[in-house]
Protein backbone atom coordinates (compact mmCIF):
# COMPACT_ATOMS: atom_id res chain seq x y z
CA UNK A 1 0.00 0.00 0.00
CA UNK A 2 1.51 3.33 -0.99
CA UNK A 3 1.57 6.41 1.21
CA UNK A 4 -0.79 8.21 -1.20
CA UNK A 5 -3.37 5.47 -0.70
CA UNK A 6 -3.11 5.40 3.09
CA UNK A 7 -5.29 7.87 4.98
CA UNK A 8 -5.19 7.53 8.75
CA UNK A 9 -7.23 8.72 11.69
CA UNK A 10 -7.38 8.64 15.46
CA UNK A 11 -10.33 9.04 17.79
CA UNK A 12 -10.08 10.96 21.06
CA UNK A 13 -12.95 10.18 23.43
CA UNK A 14 -13.28 12.87 26.09
CA UNK A 15 -15.21 12.47 29.32
CA UNK A 16 -15.00 11.28 32.91
CA UNK A 17 -18.27 9.38 32.43
CA UNK A 18 -16.59 7.02 29.95
CA UNK A 19 -13.61 6.33 32.20
CA UNK A 20 -15.83 5.72 35.22
CA UNK A 21 -17.91 3.16 33.34
CA UNK A 22 -21.08 5.15 33.92
CA UNK A 23 -21.50 5.58 30.17
CA UNK A 24 -20.59 2.93 27.60
CA UNK A 25 -18.99 4.44 24.51
CA UNK A 26 -20.89 3.68 21.30
CA UNK A 27 -19.05 6.15 19.10
CA UNK A 28 -15.79 4.29 18.63
CA UNK A 29 -17.23 1.21 16.83
CA UNK A 30 -19.41 3.46 14.67
CA UNK A 31 -16.47 5.60 13.61
CA UNK A 32 -14.23 2.59 12.98
CA UNK A 33 -16.75 1.05 10.61
CA UNK A 34 -17.70 4.28 8.85
CA UNK A 35 -14.13 5.45 8.39
CA UNK A 36 -13.13 2.13 6.86
CA UNK A 37 -15.91 2.53 4.29
CA UNK A 38 -14.22 5.78 3.24
CA UNK A 39 -10.79 4.17 3.04
CA UNK A 40 -9.65 5.95 6.22
CA UNK A 41 -7.85 3.64 8.61
CA UNK A 42 -8.39 4.23 12.30
CA UNK A 43 -4.97 3.60 13.79
CA UNK A 44 -5.40 4.74 17.37
CA UNK A 45 -8.06 5.57 19.97
CA UNK A 46 -7.61 7.26 23.32
CA UNK A 47 -9.95 8.05 26.20
CA UNK A 48 -9.05 11.02 28.40
CA UNK A 49 -10.65 12.68 31.40
CA UNK A 50 -12.02 16.22 31.48
CA UNK A 51 -8.59 17.59 32.32
CA UNK A 52 -7.27 20.42 30.15
CA UNK A 53 -3.59 19.46 30.14
CA UNK A 54 -4.34 15.84 29.25
CA UNK A 55 -6.71 16.75 26.44
CA UNK A 56 -4.22 19.19 24.92
CA UNK A 57 -1.36 16.69 25.24
CA UNK A 58 -3.40 14.00 23.48
CA UNK A 59 -4.54 16.40 20.75
CA UNK A 60 -1.00 17.54 20.01
CA UNK A 61 0.31 13.99 19.80
CA UNK A 62 -2.50 12.65 17.61
CA UNK A 63 -2.84 15.54 15.17
CA UNK A 64 0.85 15.36 14.35
CA UNK A 65 0.72 11.62 13.73
CA UNK A 66 -2.51 11.10 11.75
CA UNK A 67 -4.36 12.69 8.84
CA UNK A 68 -7.48 13.22 10.96
CA UNK A 69 -8.36 13.35 14.64
CA UNK A 70 -12.01 12.95 15.58
CA UNK A 71 -12.97 13.99 19.10
CA UNK A 72 -16.22 13.10 20.84
CA UNK A 73 -17.62 14.68 23.97
CA UNK A 74 -17.10 17.83 26.00
CA UNK A 75 -18.91 20.44 23.90
CA UNK A 76 -22.06 20.84 25.97
CA UNK A 77 -23.23 23.68 28.25
CA UNK A 78 -21.76 22.63 31.61
CA UNK A 79 -18.56 23.59 33.42
CA UNK A 80 -16.82 20.32 32.56
CA UNK A 81 -17.40 20.75 28.82
CA UNK A 82 -13.94 22.09 28.02
CA UNK A 83 -13.10 20.55 24.65
CA UNK A 84 -13.51 23.76 22.62
CA UNK A 85 -11.14 25.67 24.88
CA UNK A 86 -8.60 22.86 24.80
CA UNK A 87 -8.63 22.72 21.00
CA UNK A 88 -8.19 26.49 20.86
CA UNK A 89 -5.14 26.30 23.15
CA UNK A 90 -3.68 23.35 21.22
CA UNK A 91 -3.76 25.42 18.02
CA UNK A 92 -2.80 28.71 19.65
CA UNK A 93 -6.11 30.35 18.76
CA UNK A 94 -8.51 32.51 20.76
CA UNK A 95 -11.69 30.93 22.06
CA UNK A 96 -14.58 33.00 20.70
CA UNK A 97 -18.33 32.91 20.56
CA UNK A 98 -18.71 32.02 16.91
CA UNK A 99 -21.22 34.44 15.34
CA UNK A 100 -22.87 31.87 13.07
CA UNK A 101 -22.99 29.26 15.81
CA UNK A 102 -24.62 31.79 18.12
CA UNK A 103 -27.17 32.72 15.45
CA UNK A 104 -28.06 29.06 14.94
CA UNK A 105 -28.43 28.45 18.66
CA UNK A 106 -30.53 31.54 19.31
CA UNK A 107 -32.84 30.63 16.45
CA UNK A 108 -33.20 27.06 17.67
CA UNK A 109 -33.90 28.16 21.26
CA UNK A 110 -36.48 30.66 20.05
CA UNK A 111 -38.23 27.87 18.13
CA UNK A 112 -38.16 25.71 21.26
CA UNK A 113 -39.42 28.51 23.48
CA UNK A 114 -36.44 28.35 25.86
CA UNK A 115 -34.26 31.15 27.18
CA UNK A 116 -30.91 31.82 25.52
CA UNK A 117 -28.90 31.60 28.72
CA UNK A 118 -25.13 32.07 28.95
CA UNK A 119 -24.79 28.35 29.72
CA UNK A 120 -26.63 27.38 26.54
CA UNK A 121 -24.73 29.94 24.47
CA UNK A 122 -21.49 28.34 25.71
CA UNK A 123 -22.17 25.74 23.03
CA UNK A 124 -21.44 28.46 20.43
CA UNK A 125 -17.83 28.76 21.58
CA UNK A 126 -15.16 27.64 19.11
CA UNK A 127 -11.53 28.38 18.31
CA UNK A 128 -11.21 31.63 16.35
CA UNK A 129 -10.68 30.08 12.92
CA UNK A 130 -12.90 27.02 13.25
CA UNK A 131 -15.23 25.78 10.51
CA UNK A 132 -18.63 24.73 11.80
CA UNK A 133 -19.95 21.18 11.49
CA UNK A 134 -23.73 21.04 11.06
CA UNK A 135 -25.95 19.50 13.73
CA UNK A 136 -29.54 19.20 12.45
CA UNK A 137 -30.75 17.44 15.60
CA UNK A 138 -30.10 19.92 18.42
CA UNK A 139 -28.61 22.85 16.54
CA UNK A 140 -25.41 23.20 18.56
CA UNK A 141 -22.72 22.70 15.92
CA UNK A 142 -19.48 20.81 16.07
CA UNK A 143 -16.42 22.32 14.44
CA UNK A 144 -13.20 21.62 12.61
CA UNK A 145 -9.75 23.16 12.98
CA UNK A 146 -7.29 21.91 10.37
CA UNK A 147 -7.27 18.11 10.77
CA UNK A 148 -9.13 18.01 14.10
CA UNK A 149 -12.89 17.43 13.91
CA UNK A 150 -14.80 18.04 17.12
CA UNK A 151 -18.14 16.30 17.63
CA UNK A 152 -20.71 15.70 20.35
CA UNK A 153 -20.59 12.70 22.66
CA UNK A 154 -24.28 11.80 22.30
CA UNK A 155 -24.18 9.02 19.68
CA UNK A 156 -27.07 10.09 17.45
CA UNK A 157 -25.81 13.69 17.37
CA UNK A 158 -22.23 12.57 16.75
CA UNK A 159 -23.44 10.45 13.84
CA UNK A 160 -25.19 13.32 12.06
CA UNK A 161 -22.14 15.51 12.61
CA UNK A 162 -19.98 12.82 11.05
CA UNK A 163 -22.33 12.65 8.07
CA UNK A 164 -22.02 16.41 7.70
CA UNK A 165 -18.23 16.33 7.59
CA UNK A 166 -17.88 13.26 5.33
CA UNK A 167 -17.93 15.19 2.01
CA UNK A 168 -14.82 17.12 3.09
CA UNK A 169 -12.72 14.10 4.03
CA UNK A 170 -10.09 12.77 1.68
CA UNK A 171 -10.46 9.11 0.85
CA UNK A 172 -7.90 6.34 0.83
CA UNK A 173 -8.05 2.72 -0.16
CA UNK A 174 -10.80 0.66 1.49
CA UNK A 175 -9.48 -2.43 3.22
CA UNK A 176 -11.10 -5.76 2.43
CA UNK A 177 -11.08 -8.66 4.85
CA UNK A 178 -11.11 -12.45 4.91
CA UNK A 179 -11.87 -14.48 8.04
CA UNK A 180 -10.96 -18.12 8.58
CA UNK A 181 -11.87 -19.95 11.77
CA UNK A 182 -10.75 -23.24 13.23
CA UNK A 183 -10.61 -25.16 16.48
CA UNK A 184 -6.86 -24.62 16.61
CA UNK A 185 -5.74 -22.67 19.71
CA UNK A 186 -3.62 -19.54 19.40
CA UNK A 187 -0.73 -21.16 21.20
CA UNK A 188 -0.56 -23.88 18.55
CA UNK A 189 -0.69 -21.59 15.54
CA UNK A 190 1.24 -18.57 16.88
CA UNK A 191 4.66 -19.29 15.36
CA UNK A 192 3.34 -20.25 11.94
CA UNK A 193 0.97 -17.26 11.92
CA UNK A 194 3.90 -14.94 12.59
CA UNK A 195 5.76 -16.41 9.63
CA UNK A 196 2.68 -15.91 7.45
CA UNK A 197 2.53 -12.27 8.50
CA UNK A 198 6.20 -11.88 7.54
CA UNK A 199 5.42 -13.33 4.11
CA UNK A 200 2.55 -10.86 3.61
CA UNK A 201 3.69 -7.52 5.08
CA UNK A 202 1.03 -5.67 3.06
CA UNK A 203 -1.71 -7.44 5.04
CA UNK A 204 -2.80 -7.05 8.65
CA UNK A 205 -3.30 -10.50 10.19
CA UNK A 206 -5.04 -10.77 13.55
CA UNK A 207 -5.97 -13.69 15.77
CA UNK A 208 -9.10 -13.69 17.93
CA UNK A 209 -9.26 -16.64 20.35
CA UNK A 210 -12.45 -18.20 21.66
CA UNK A 211 -13.61 -21.13 23.78
CA UNK A 212 -16.84 -22.65 22.53
CA UNK A 213 -18.57 -26.01 22.74
CA UNK A 214 -15.90 -27.16 25.16
CA UNK A 215 -13.04 -26.47 22.76
CA UNK A 216 -10.52 -23.64 22.24
CA UNK A 217 -10.10 -22.11 18.81
CA UNK A 218 -9.20 -19.01 16.85
CA UNK A 219 -10.82 -16.80 14.26
CA UNK A 220 -8.08 -15.42 12.03
CA UNK A 221 -8.77 -12.16 10.21
CA UNK A 222 -6.70 -10.84 7.33
CA UNK A 223 -7.18 -7.29 6.06
CA UNK A 224 -5.68 -5.59 3.02
CA UNK A 225 -6.41 -3.52 -0.08
CA UNK A 226 -6.08 -6.26 -2.73
CA UNK A 227 -8.49 -9.19 -2.88
CA UNK A 228 -6.04 -11.34 -4.85
CA UNK A 229 -3.43 -11.07 -2.10
CA UNK A 230 -6.02 -11.88 0.55
CA UNK A 231 -7.18 -14.95 -1.37
CA UNK A 232 -3.61 -16.14 -1.84
CA UNK A 233 -2.82 -15.73 1.86
CA UNK A 234 -6.09 -17.44 2.81
CA UNK A 235 -5.13 -20.55 0.82
CA UNK A 236 -1.83 -20.74 2.68
CA UNK A 237 -3.57 -20.18 6.00
CA UNK A 238 -6.06 -22.98 5.34
CA UNK A 239 -3.24 -25.35 4.44
CA UNK A 240 -1.48 -24.35 7.65
CA UNK A 241 -4.55 -25.06 9.75
CA UNK A 242 -4.99 -28.47 8.14
CA UNK A 243 -1.34 -29.31 8.84
CA UNK A 244 -2.03 -28.52 12.50
CA UNK A 245 -5.01 -30.85 12.58
CA UNK A 246 -7.72 -28.22 12.21
CA UNK A 247 -10.61 -27.81 9.79
CA UNK A 248 -10.73 -24.31 8.28
CA UNK A 249 -14.13 -22.61 8.31
CA UNK A 250 -14.58 -19.81 5.78
CA UNK A 251 -16.06 -16.73 7.39
CA UNK A 252 -14.96 -17.81 10.85
CA UNK A 253 -16.66 -19.76 13.61
CA UNK A 254 -19.62 -17.89 15.05
CA UNK A 255 -19.35 -17.80 18.81
CA UNK A 256 -22.41 -16.67 20.79
CA UNK A 257 -21.84 -13.42 22.64
CA UNK A 258 -22.04 -13.38 26.41
CA UNK A 259 -22.41 -10.55 28.93
CA UNK A 260 -18.91 -11.21 30.26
Amino acid sequence: MTDTQRVTAAVLVIGNEILSGRTKDANLPFLGAELNKLGIQMREARVVADIESEIIEALDALREKYDYVFTTGGIGPTHDDITAGCVAKAFGQKLIRHPEAERILRERMKQMGVEATEARLKMAETPEFAELVDNPISGAPGFRVENVIVMAGVPRIMQVMFEATKPNLKRGVTLKSVTVGSYVPEGVIATELSLLQDAYPDLDIGSYPFFFDGKPGSNLVMRGPEQARLDEAAVRLCDLLRDLGGTPVDGGIEVPKTDD
